[in-house]
């Protein structure tokens, strides 16, 4: 911004603190022009250096406050836009006038930030010689002295603008040999004193006062922290004098317990490191880091010890920019050194020393060490391998988990290079993995698939054989290097495969035939498996394989077209394999670069990559041919790898191949479309029934024409576009019709079929238009798809096939299949685009238009006319459409809709939520729901007139959820308008809904106050997680559950895509126990969205009889006499009658204790949606810790029978010593209160169980 431009700014001030400013800018401005001197920077700063002296001086201080702010605060703005040999001439009349109020301690914020201003300008001005005069003089040091103090202030804004100014004038130094500005060694030095002043007083002060004292001493430290960090940042480094005491005090500084030290104590020496890895200042870096060497802390201080790793780490990433090879002639040396510290007995220090080699294997190991490795470099690689085999001594024994990092990361580092290298590592980790007692199996499985992936199987397989075939004498079997193998096999030699598992293979399976259709055993079943897991490695050896050309012949291309012919379960791996032998060589001929990688390239260059391209196309013509036979034998369901590997060869086949196979195709294509007859309703029944029946080989060709499509030359895109146009027509066979259609945004995929599509659009309109009666309902999706395509590529001169087509567009919007309808959406706002970017629409070309109509301009107001257009339209459902699609519109282009335009559409919707058709009612009702969320408050407030009433009148439909949607559009209303607003326009009998909605909200809200509401809340900014595919959808299909908890904003409901929090996760637990999360099947109980609790119906009553387990016995009424199974008389609380108390410790006690507990007033029940509910109301004689329950739900009870044989006294008849009463039920009291007035205490009408001596008596 310009000086004009910042004066300007202050003559129309917007703030009251502002004014003062812009009093004094017309003063001074006013003086100039009575002088007839001109509005120049020198002018200016002429007149403000006057007025300064007038508000500060230097004996008697700030005179005026507030004139002294504003006049220093326009200084600050004009001194950068003086000439320098002013300000340097004017230098100590202006520190002179400023000093006072950077020195005052009742100087503010507002006064000193702009003095630090001018008085950086003032620096950045000085030359060498000013710089030159010591501290004691007027000079620029002694205003550097200044902004240092102020650097540490404790006001966040002052000390900031004091850091910005340091770091100005340290990055401009003025001319002269030196690299360093001349004030940088003084900023340094005071910045260290400062740093270690306070660092001391802190130490000092926890000895005296104990740890986690020292807090009054933190801010401090941190401010001093910030200061070194600005030093260090602006000038390119720390100077190296004083390197080696700021290392030491800021690695002491580091073992602090308060991580933001340690952070801010990182950041330096991060920043240190960045600023030296310019060629300028690397000089420095050698000095630092003998420097950091030299303060290695003692061997097991787990505090000081991780952050001078971490240091030493960072330190030798920079060197290995700056000095690769000299950094990597030190490298053993420095292995050896972070080595020794994985014999620690302190985790944090073997994980932090596994970390800082990973970090050395990881940077400090150049790419020509790997590729052309001089002598030295060998030697130097040796020397590691030494070091590394070191590791796995027993004295590391404790840290061999590190050390299996470190192990790994060295043979992902070394690469081919490992072999043989580390060829001991692979054979000591490989004897490890085979001992049964060895723990770590896992973390060796990946050591072990790193050195597949770097030396290549065949020498890890020469020092770890896999004794399968012929297994030796006492060697054990090695079948687990199968599956890493398989993971990790990669750029490798091809013919090692060939070579090596090929036979195997054949040894394996001979065995598997040799047993032939006996019934099979394990060790067969094992043979079955080895044969699976050795194809299962050609995947990987076809992973850009360095000796493609020499290995891959005639002989194992006709092998595996065997496989794919006769093994069907070894199909995927195969095609896997081939698919990966196509895209791996042509990922290295994609790569964007000058010069080529070849470690990035992994040994393979473009020139050979493109050589092993040529010689698989060679190879194409026959493959192809195998697959599209295979392809054809195997179910649909199985067919999607196939296709996968068509399409890789199918984009290396020579021209005239493909044109060929093409051919072939649609021959055969014709041929079948000819044989085959139209489906019948019967026949699509049967078809469906049977999902393992072969479709019909039109659908199989079908799915290859579709697959090559892309690949064909300009010239066969005519038989291309005739294959279409017969079968969309055919409206017999919906899924060849869907085939069909899909063509068209295939050929979208390719910048040849997206010219031809261009140059072919108008016939594409022509068939779309013409086959829209033949659309069956399985293809619309697709076809909906190709409309997309072609309205895309639509010229500016064709645009009347948007009306043309626009109707069923509208109506798909009304789909019942989601994608359809998804679909039909996006089309909808595709053609508004199209119709936004302008032009002419011939309307006398659309179908159902006059000859004579007018042209009209396209427009996205004239589109909405023609959408509008379906409000008059004869049925309910394609009314309803209509509505749909304008919601959708509305939503999409609310923001570039005239309002007037708007507006009538609210309006016209209005009318229509006083129809009488549910259908039509419903899509209105969404409509409503996108316009009070989305739409300008002053447009909506003053529809609510007859909108609410409107409303309410459907708060009474209960189909088809209307009462809750009206409800929840009404609650939006509520939280955007206003309570008040909407309550005002609400009719009378109707305002208890609105009550109603106003207390949930304040109940919510007193919860969440109360920290009550947390679980039930969701979060205001939050993302629905798999609801929606839209921000429409949520918009118009938000449940009301959901929403209905939450307090968010319609303009956070607006902008919930483009940000939030992630949703959160919400444990389904089971209503009668917990979840045990350590059950592995605990996974299946966790979710991503808000489980809703299921309101449970109510129980029927009925009579029941139970024995003493509480089995449920059936039978009749007959079989009360029998005595075999012991039965229960309960009373009419549902105790055992004739009991003993609850808690007493009898039998009979210990029963009516756990009625008590599950039927009693003691007992949980569950109200209104399932939730728990407890009682406060305490019965006569309760205890203090009773609660009664009230249930809405209708309950069981057990209600009291009298046995047969029982007199109206209450006699009873005697019943056997292994029989008992039969369990009888009741319905008790209602709403499952218990008459027991308490646990233990009350007596029942019943009697209680009395325990005989041989048998149970029932009394009455």
């Amino acid at each position: 911004m310009s000086l004009v431009d910042k004066l300007d700014k202050i003559r129309s001030p917007k703030l009251q603190n502002q004014r003062e400013t812009a009093v004094v800018l017309s003063a001074v401005e006013d003086t100039l022009k009575d002088q007839n001197h001109g509005s120049t920077p020198t002018a200016y700063f002429a007149a403000l250096l006057a007025l300064l002296s007038q508000s500060i001086s230097s004996s008697k201080g700030i005179i005026n406050k507030e004139l002294a702010t504003s006049v220093v605060y326009l200084l600050d703005l004009v001194t950068p836009h003086v000439p320098q040999p002013l300000l340097r001439s004017k230098f100590s009349q202006i520190l002179t006038n400023l000093a006072p109020a950077l020195a005052h301690h009742e100087a503010e914020a507002p006064l000193l930030r702009p003095s630090i201003g001018c008085l950086e300008s003032l620096l950045v001005a000085q030359d060498a010689a000013a710089w030159a005069l010591p501290q004691t003089q007027n000079g620029p040091r002694r205003a550097i002295a200044g902004l240092l103090n102020l650097a540490v202030d404790h006001r966040p804004k002052v000390r900031k603008r004091a850091q910005e100014a340091l770091t100005k004038v340290l990055k401009s130094p003025p001319p002269s040999p030196s690299l360093d500005h001349p004030a940088a060694d003084m900023c340094a030095a005071t910045a260290l004193r400062s740093l270690n002043d306070i660092a001391s007083a802190a130490g000092k002060n926890k000895k005296h006062r104990g740890h986690g004292k020292d807090d009054q001493h933190q801010p401090g430290l941190l401010h001093a922290l910030q200061l070194v960090k600005t030093i260090a940042g602006a000038s390119g480094g720390w100077p190296s004098k004083k390197i080696e005491a700021l290392c030491e005090l800021l690695l002491n500084i580091s073992k602090s317990s308060n991580e933001y030290l340690t952070m801010a104590a990182f950041e330096i020496f991060e920043i240190i490191f960045a600023g030296m890895a310019d060629e300028f200042s690397s000089s420095k870096l050698p000095r630092l880091m003998e420097v950091i060497s030299e303060l290695k802390p003692s061997q097991n201080d787990s505090q000081l010890l991780p952050p001078w790793i971490a240091v030493i780490s960072r330190g030798y990433d920079v060197s290995a920019q700056l000095n690769p090879q000299e950094t990597f002639q030190k490298l053993p040396e420095l292995f050896d050194m972070i080595s020794g510290f994985l014999a620690s007995s302190s985790h944090n220090i073997r994980i932090s020393a596994s970390e800082c080699l990973i970090s050395f294997m990881a940077n400090c190991i150049p790419h020509e060490a790997l590729l052309e490795p001089s002598v030295y470099d060998e030697k130097t690689l040796e020397k590691l391998a030494r070091s590394a085999m070191e590791l796995l001594s027993v004295k590391y024994q404790a840290a061999w988990m590190e050390v299996f990092n470190v192990l790994a990361a060295m043979f992902h580092t070394l690469k081919w290079r490992s072999a043989p290298l580390l060829s001991e590592v692979v054979k000591t980790v490989g004897e490890l993995r085979g001992n049964d007692s060895f723990n770590g199996k896992k973390e060796a499985d990946e050591v072990l698939g790193k050195a597949v992936r770097a030396m290549g199987p065949e020498a890890v397989l020469e020092i770890l054989p896999l004794n399968l075939a012929k297994p030796k004498a006492g060697q054990a079997g090695r079948a687990w290097l199968l599956p890493i193998l398989r993971d990790h096999v990669s750029n490798t030699n091809f013919a090692h495969f060939k070579s090596e598992f090929v036979p195997l293979s054949a040894t394996m399976f001979q065995r598997v035939l040799e047993h032939a259709s006996a019934e099979k055993t394990m060790e067969i079943k094992i043979f079955e498996t080895l044969v699976q897991q050795i194809w299962a490695l050609l995947p990987g050896y076809c992973d850009l394989p360095i000796d493609l050309t020499e290995s891959f012949d005639q002989s194992f291309a006709e092998l595996v077209s065997n496989l794919l012919y006769k093994q069907t379960e070894l199909r995927a791996d195969v095609c896997r394999a081939l698919q990966t032998l196509v895209e791996s060589n042509k990922e290295v001929l994609a790569m964007q670069s000058d010069q080529e990688d070849l470690v990035l390239q992994r040994r393979v260059s473009k020139s050979q990559a493109q050589k092993n391209v040529d010689h698989l196309a060679a190879f194409a013509g026959n493959l192809l041919a195998v697959l599209f036979n295979v392809y054809s034998q195997t179910l649909p369901n199985h067919r999607a790898y196939i296709l996968r590997c068509i399409n890789a060869y199918l984009s290396i086949t020579p021209e005239k191949e493909l044109m060929e196979t093409f051919t072939r195709v649609t021959t055969m294509l014709e041929s079948s479309l000819a044989e085959t007859g139209s489906q019948t309703q019967a026949d699509k029944q049967k078809q469906k029934k049977s999902e393992d029946k072969m479709p019909p080989m039109s659908h199989t060709l079908m799915d290859l024409v579709i697959t090559i499509a892309i690949y064909l030359p300009r010239d066969s895109f005519a038989t291309l576009f005739n294959i279409a146009a017969l079968i969309i027509v055919k409206d017999d066979d919906p899924q060849l019709q869907k085939k069909a259609y899909k063509l068209i945004p295939r050929l979208a995929e390719s910048e040849t079929g997206q010219q031809a599509l261009v140059e072919r659009n108008e016939e594409l309109q022509r068939l779309i238009l013409t086959s829209a009666e033949k659309a069956s309902a399985p293809a619309r999706r697709d076809r909906l798809a190709a409309i997309s395509q072609i309205v895309s590529s639509l010229p500016q001169t064709s645009l009347h096939f948007i009306p043309s087509i626009l109707s069923e567009v509208v109506i798909s919007a009304k789909e019942v299949n989601d994608k359809a309808r998804t679909s039909a959406f996006n089309l909808l706002v595709l053609m508004g685009e199209k119709m936004a970017e302008g032009g002419t629409i011939v309307n006398s070309k659309v179908a159902h238009m006059p000859d004579d109509a007018p042209d009209v301009q396209a427009s996205l107001e004239e589109f909405l006319t023609m959408v509008s257009a379906g409000l008059a339209g004869s049925t309910p459902h394609m009314v309803s459409a209509s509505i749909t699609a304008l919601t959708r519109i509305l939503y999409e282009f609310r923001d570039r809709l005239p309002g007037s335009v708007v507006e009538d559409l609210v309006q016209t919707m209005d009318l229509f939520l006083t129809s009488n058709n549910r259908e039509i009612v419903r899509s209105v009702l969404g409509f409503v729901k996108v316009s009070v969320i989305s739409l300008p408050t002053s447009m909506m407030v003053p529809k609510l007139e007859t909108l609410v009433p409107n409303l309410m009148v459907w708060s009474h439909e209960h189909k088809a959820h209307f009462k809750a949607k009206v409800k929840h559009i009404i609650e939006r209303m509520m939280r955007r308008f206003g309570a008040e607003v909407v309550e005002k326009y609400c009719p009378e009998a109707d305002k208890k809904l609105i009550q109603n909605i106003r207390k949930t909200r304040e109940r919510r809200k007193r919860k969440k106050d109360a920290g009550e509401g947390g679980e039930d809340e969701e979060p205001s900014n939050g993302k629905r997680k798999g609801r929606f595919e839209s921000e429409f959808d949520e918009a118009v299909y938000g449940s009301d559950e959901s929403e209905e908890n939450s307090d968010a904003s319609d303009d956070e409901a607006l902008s919930r895509g483009k940000g939030g929090k992630r949703g959160q996760t919400f444990i389904v637990e089971d209503e009668d126990e917990p979840l045990d999360l350590l059950d592995r099947k605990a996974l299946a109980n966790i979710s991503s969205t808000k489980p809703v609790k299921i309101k449970q119906p109510p129980t029927t009553k009925s009579k029941t009889k139970t024995d003493m387990d509480g089995k449920l016995l059936l039978g009749d009424d007959s079989d009360e006499s029998d005595n075999d199974a012991m039965m229960l008389d309960f009373g009419a609380n549902g105790n055992i009658a004739n009991g003993k108390e609850p808690g007493d410790g009898t039998l009979e006690g210990g029963i009516n204790a756990y009625v008590d507990a599950i039927k009693g007033s003691d007992a949980v029940q569950r109200g209104q949606r399932g939730k728990l509910k407890f009682s406060n109301k305490k019965s006569k004689n309760a205890r203090g810790d009773e609660m009664d329950v009230d249930k809405e739900d209708g309950v069981q009870k057990v209600r009291p029978k009298q046995a047969k044989g029982q007199t109206s006294n209450g006699g009873s008849k005697e019943q056997t010593s292994n029989g008992g009463s039969k369990a009888q039920t009741s319905n008790g009291p209602r709403n499952g209160q218990s008459q027991r007035k308490g646990l233990g205490i009350g007596k029942t009408r019943g009697g209680r169980v009395v325990k005989g001596s041989a048998s149970w008596r029932k009394k009455r």
